[in-house]
């Protein structure tokens, strides 16, 4: 978590722009922990589809039925049709992973511009350092 505070120690005058900056620069900073856990989320959610398509390809039986979950729905598909609907999710899963680094990325860069800006005004008596506690 960010902790964006302003020291005491030197009379600087914190205008309505400057405020803004620090409103943004939390607010960027708790949509980026945000989008870093659900990141998360989803390689979890993509290695539990790598894990079931490597047991998949073991079995043996080609005649097998296996449930795939659609919804609240399950439907029973062939070992082939079944493993071409994990390689599809597991790709859905791997762009959506992207595009979300990539929002990642863009926060990352608004944060870095920030920082320059409020350090140079402020100096020691603002601290934007993530708080790791």
């Amino acid at each position: 978590m960010s902790d964006v505070t302003l020291n005491a120690v030197e009379d600087v005058n914190v205008t309505f722009e400057d405020q803004q900056k620090i409103n943004k620069f939390a607010r960027s900073t708790n949509r980026m922990t945000e989008l870093k856990d659900e990141i998360e989320a989803k390689k979890k959610s993509l290695q539990n589809l790598e894990d079931a398509s490597d047991d998949i390809m073991m079995m043996d039986d080609d005649a097998l039925r296996i449930p795939y979950q659609i919804g609240d729905v399950f439907i029973s598909h062939t070992q082939d049709e079944t493993q071409e609907m994990l390689e599809a999710a597991k790709e859905a899963l791997k762009k959506e992973i992207k595009g979300l680094e990539g929002q990642v990325s863009s926060i990352q860069d608004v944060l870095a511009d920030l920082k320059v800006q409020l350090y140079a005004k402020f100096g020691n008596n603002i601290n934007l350092e993530a708080d790791d506690s």
